[in-house]
């Protein structure tokens, strides 16, 4: 009779750590982790040593000393007297929002001039061919410069806009007005307003906003609620309800409900003295950076999104033609949705570019972060540790915060196996 025994388990050496495969790649992991520990606080040990013997500590009291110096646009209160930490926040915003400014135009431009690049229309489709390789063969810095040079010379002054023999008038019904200084539109108002509130005693954040953003997400999440229950009923009787009334009004009807309830109304630009008084003020600076980060990023977005749709198989498209839907359909229901999955991880790229090339911005003097603290503050203080290490981690912080939220959302709209 054969007799079955465990084999024999061979007791743990330290030599398995070396040469046992099972525990190599974790001892070399080890290894290189307190190297680079190692080498980190060698080099932070270092800097230390060498800025204490310059009489120059790491010290971050400057942020509570008066900035000295103005900002021609901000979202925010702010004069010369405020802070270096308030200087730098007011950079900070205008950061924030020429990148989504720019985001969101050169998503929409990619998009169109993308699928145009496609077109049957030899015309249409070469001229979108010029418009690619023209803004993204020449560097971006130039077209900062060359919009701003635009906008300067070619628009007119606000003088132009006075008197009977004015060589210049505003557009929309004396609404909108374009000069060489900027551009000056309506500004919502509210006569019933709701106030304010502080936060952290920085900076007031209107409550008619809050309310109306509250408002706004309310529907479109009851929007989407009503979507969900239209896919139920088409996957279960393969007919889809009319929804699209009943989602833009639950959208739009409680947001024009409550503007009406806070008394919203327009004001207007209009010149007064030398200049236009009132309104929202787009300077011309802000306008020529955000043009030439969109339009420059839309020619590679526009690759990126004709490259998605040759990825999708020519038959989703002679399958969908057979059952019957338009050109415009299956592009929108068929194509793109598949297509998502090959444009978004190199559209995520496309805005993190974008939103570092925003610190260009000091080539026509607009005032963001890097302007700020990475310019001014850095050059009146002399802590050039203390304020490239901060706008270092500003940028770290922006781009991760865009990439989590865009692989989120290519988690979402990513196909699904059955």
């Amino acid at each position: 009779m054969t007799t079955f025994t465990d084999p024999h388990k061979e007791s743990f050496r330290l030599s398995m750590l070396i040469y046992d495969t099972r525990y190599r790649s974790m001892t070399i992991q080890v290894v290189a982790m307190f190297g680079f520990m190692l080498m980190a606080a060698w080099l932070i040990n270092n800097t230390i040593q060498n800025l204490n013997a310059l009489g120059k500590p790491i010290d971050f009291g400057f942020f509570s000393e008066p900035a000295s110096y103005d900002i021609n646009q901000r979202l925010i209160e702010y004069n010369s007297r405020d802070s270096h930490l308030r200087a730098s926040f007011v950079g900070l915003l205008n950061t924030l929002m020429v990148a989504a400014m720019g985001c969101a135009l050169a998503t929409v431009l990619g998009v169109v001039i993308g699928v145009l690049r496609l077109s049957g229309n030899w015309l249409v489709a070469r001229i979108m061919t010029v418009y690619v390789e023209t803004f993204r063969n020449v560097p971006v810095l130039l077209w900062i410069v060359f919009f701003m040079a635009m906008l300067i010379e070619t628009l007119p002054a606000p003088n132009a806009f006075r008197g009977e023999n004015a060589t210049a008038s505003m557009w929309l019904g004396d609404s909108v007005a374009v000069t060489n200084r900027g551009l000056y539109v309506p500004e919502p108002l509210f006569s019933r307003s709701l106030g304010d509130v502080s936060f952290f005693g920085a900076f007031n954040i209107s409550l008619d906003l809050i309310a109306i953003v509250a408002v706004l997400a309310g529907g479109l999440y009851v929007s989407h609620r009503i979507k969900v229950r239209a896919d139920r009923v088409q996957e279960a009787t393969g007919i889809r309800p009319t929804t699209w009334y009943q989602r833009l009004g639950v959208v739009a009807v409680p947001v024009i409900v409550l503007l009406a309830g806070l008394g919203f109304h327009l004001g207007f630009p209009a010149l007064k003295g030398f200049n236009f008084q009132g309104g929202i003020y787009m300077r011309n600076s802000l306008l020529a950076l955000w043009l030439a980060l969109s339009l420059y990023t839309a020619a590679f977005i526009a690759e990126i999104v004709r490259a998605g749709i040759l990825a999708i198989s020519r038959g989703q498209t002679e399958a969908a033609a057979a059952l019957g839907l338009r050109p415009n359909r299956i592009m929108n229901l068929v194509i793109l949705p598949q297509a998502l999955r090959v444009i978004i991880p190199p559209l995520i790229s496309q805005y993190l570019n974008l939103t570092k090339n925003s610190s260009l911005a000091i080539a026509v003097g607009y005032m963001d972060i890097t302007g700020t603290l990475g310019g001014i503050t850095m050059n009146q203080t002399g802590r050039e540790l203390e304020c490239v290490l901060l706008l270092m981690l500003v940028y770290l912080t922006i781009s991760l915060s865009i990439s989590l939220v865009m692989n989120w959302y290519n988690e979402r709209v990513k196909l699904v196996e059955r």
